[in-house]
């Protein structure tokens, strides 16, 4: 059995999720869906981190517990994954005593073996980073550059990490595996701050952050959030020093690990570091997603800009997350920043789904209603030599291999290209006038070669959007699941000669947003 390992970062439990936490979310998921359309067996792990000081300060201003304020933000994140049919196998939050109980095993391993000594220090802490910065990455006026505050000046007896005894074989690393940091150009990148990396603190004296893992045998600090909230990759999967389950062998290391490019650092230097340390497999591949803006403005609690997943969905009156997944993984290039507004959204998801993939199949039904009875007669079933199944067949290849490389978007496209490529077929060949002039042989050739086509696009968008492909399946009288289609079972003819579908059973996939027909249907 193939096995594919795939994560997403754990989100921070102090507040609500928003758009850019459902980007990655949505992203990891569509890969998982796509991977499980190849693989034997695929885990997808997801989570919460809900230790250290801002939580600790948030929960303080509420009246509550940490625990207390982690529950309940944790919840809203678990709603909203479910409301967008996030399909994770396992969702973990680091205040899971069995994560804690390891995560200590960790640092005591590292302490063993010297990798770990404590250490006096001044430093420039960052509450917005939960980390202390070096004044060369700084604003020119002294501020933190991701959350434009000026670091706190903290000075205690902490225990650090020797992140520079790795940062040689970091650097080796990186370059004899192009594929360990994706997208390519963000390798250079890791590459220039490891020329400059330093020993890093991995405790917290309890007097400044007490909410958190207690380090063993030293009741003053507590295990700060690196190794604490990293370690999650593998404290999930059951990874112990001293007996490592049979999950953990089975799963990792893991195929590609999805984060946000603003934490690329730690996943790309301080995690290698941490698992050289403990002599472990580095994942195979680091994929940085880009941020999203709101109408070309980075999201911003002062500027009130921040949206949640369901704010879209209930704006437009959407039951299902189709569109907003949709949408989500199409508005920016891999590894790129992407862009929301409504007007992008409408008009996007109007374009691809509703006009192209949804009326493509809606018309090429009520045709074959209209003409043929809703009936396929075993000689109108075509060959997979004509040029519309060799488009199908090359399709799915070329969306493996955007897939491979983690290229969301650029898959999508793959799919609307062929969709667009069937519409000029449709449009070419004109069954409607075949039928009119009575060449009913050609006519139903035609019909049956764009259905055939609607079952490849079917598959092919079920990781992106579940919900419509089944439609499609369902309208396509397939009794297999769209989503649980293998790839690389998908042969032309499928489709077998008999009753495909009646004018009753007819309706659109995707109904246009802000439409007359959706308008009716959802806002009456």
């Amino acid at each position: 059995m193939t096995k594919f390992y795939l994560t997403t970062a754990i989100d921070y439990a102090n507040g609500a999720p928003h758009i850019g936490h459902a980007y990655e979310k949505i992203q990891t998921d569509v890969l998982a869906r796509h991977f499980r359309q190849r693989y034997d067996d695929v885990y997808f792990l997801s989570g919460t981190d809900e230790h250290g000081i801002k939580i600790q300060k948030t929960a303080a201003a509420q009246g509550i517990t940490p625990q207390e304020l982690c529950d309940i933000n944790t919840a809203k994140f678990e709603e909203c994954w479910k409301g967008l049919d996030i399909s994770y196998n396992q969702f973990i939050r680091t205040t899971n005593k069995d994560h804690e109980a390891i995560v200590q095993k960790i640092f005591k391993k590292l302490q063993d073996n010297c990798d770990i000594y404590k250490h006096s220090y001044t430093g420039l802490y960052c509450s917005g980073c939960e980390s202390f910065l070096n004044p060369r990455d700084l604003t020119e006026d002294g501020l933190c550059p991701d959350h434009l505050k000026k670091p706190e000046e903290v000075k205690e007896e902490n225990y650090f990490f020797k992140l520079s005894k790795y940062k040689d074989r970091i650097i080796e690393h990186i370059k004899k595996n192009p594929d360990f940091i994706q997208p390519e150009f963000r390798a250079n990148e890791v590459i220039n701050q490891l020329e400059h990396i330093e020993d890093i603190s991995v405790s917290r004296s309890k007097d400044s952050v007490s909410w958190g893992i207690p380090v063993l045998g030293d009741d003053s600090q507590i295990i700060y959030v690196w190794i604490d909230a990293l370690s999650n990759y593998i404290t999930a999967l059951g990874y112990d020093p001293e007996n490592p389950s049979e999950k953990f062998n089975r799963y990792w290391p893991a195929d590609v690990q999805v984060i946000g490019k603003d934490i690329l650092k730690f996943h790309a230097i301080y995690w290698p570091a941490f698992l050289m340390a403990l002599d472990l497999p580095l994942p195979k591949t680091i994929f940085a997603h880009g941020w999203i803006t709101i109408d070309q403005t980075k999201m911003s609690k002062s500027i009130g800009n921040v949206i949640a997943p369901k704010d879209v969905l209930d704006s437009f009156c959407l039951e299902q997350a189709d569109a907003f997944r949709y949408f989500m993984m199409v508005t920016a290039p891999a590894g790129r920043d992407g862009n929301y507004s409504d007007l992008d959204f409408k008009e996007r998801i109007n374009a691809d789904l509703a006009n192209n993939i949804g009326n493509l199949l809606n018309r090429t039904l009520n045709m074959q209603v209209k003409y043929f009875d809703g009936e396929i007669k075993p000689e109108f079933i075509t060959s997979s030599d004509n040029e519309i199944a060799k488009a199908a067949l090359e399709t799915v290849n070329l969306v493996k291999s955007r897939f491979d490389k983690f290229e969301v978007a650029e898959a999508a496209q793959e799919i609307v290209n062929f969709a667009n490529t069937v519409n000029k077929y449709v449009n070419d060949t004109a069954p409607w006038s075949l039928a009119k002039e009575e060449k009913m042989d050609e006519c139903a050739k035609v019909l049956y070669t764009v259905l055939e086509s609607m079952r490849f696009i079917g598959a092919l968008l079920a990781p992106y959007c579940p919900n419509i492909a089944q439609d499609i399946y369902e309208q396509l009288n397939r009794s297999e699941k769209a989503v649980d289609v293998k790839l690389d079972s998908l042969k032309w003819g499928e489709i077998p000669a008999g009753k495909i579908t009646e004018k009753s059973k007819i309706k659109p996939v995707f109904l246009r947003v802000d439409s007359e027909i959706a308008g009716a249907s959802k806002k009456g």
